[in-house]
């Protein structure tokens, strides 16, 4: 799993809308399309582009999943707590990297946790609730992009069978015109 590094990659993938959602996190995903021999051709690709395809590489990097953790200081002010939140994003994330391929995640913490209910900048308690919740939200996540991926495939299906339904309609309005042309005087 490759992990977002500039601003550009985080920006693009948040800009391509939310997936899942929990009370303190968001899930953002940005599907990557394959790279082609045609894609790879285009200059609208290659360096200064505003294709945001551009800025997650070619081959094997495009096929693999890439995610970012962010933290906000106005939701975690304890350096300690931000770096906790994101080493749990990043090790629940490689449970599900699986079911994340070919796209690129961010993770953002959307709100702060309480901090009259988790005293310490690291307690077992708050790595347990944010990890309860991530886990939530990866799994919300997943059963969206199975959700999608099934509401595709029929989509998939009635483009295979086109042809036919086609040749179907052509022959039912091939027959309508024959009918009115034999029928009038």
């Amino acid at each position: 799993m490759q992990r977002l590094k500039t601003r550009p990659q985080f920006q693009a993938t948040m800009s391509a809308g939310t997936i899942a959602r929990t009370p303190h996190f968001a899930l953002h995903r940005m599907a990557l399309v394959e790279m082609s021999k045609d894609v790879a051709a285009d200059p609208r690709t290659g360096p200064g582009s505003n294709d945001p395809q551009a800025l997650f590489g070619i081959g094997g990097e495009r096929e693999q999943a890439w995610l970012g953790a962010m933290v906000p200081k106005r939701w975690a002010r304890r350096s300690v707590t931000r770096h906790t939140i994101k080493r749990q994003i990043y090790a629940v994330a490689s449970e599900y990297e699986a079911a994340l391929v070919r796209a690129s995640y961010v993770v953002r913490l959307r709100s702060g946790f309480d901090r009259k209910q988790f005293v310490s900048a690291t307690s077992d308690l708050l790595k347990a609730e944010v990890r309860q919740e991530l886990l939530q939200l990866f799994a919300t996540g997943k059963r969206r992009l199975a959700q999608e991926k099934q509401a595709s495939r029929p989509a998939a299906d009635s483009k295979e069978n086109l042809p036919q339904a086609l040749d179907v309609s052509a022959q039912a309005a091939s027959d309508l015109i024959v009918n009115q042309v034999e029928s009038q005087p």
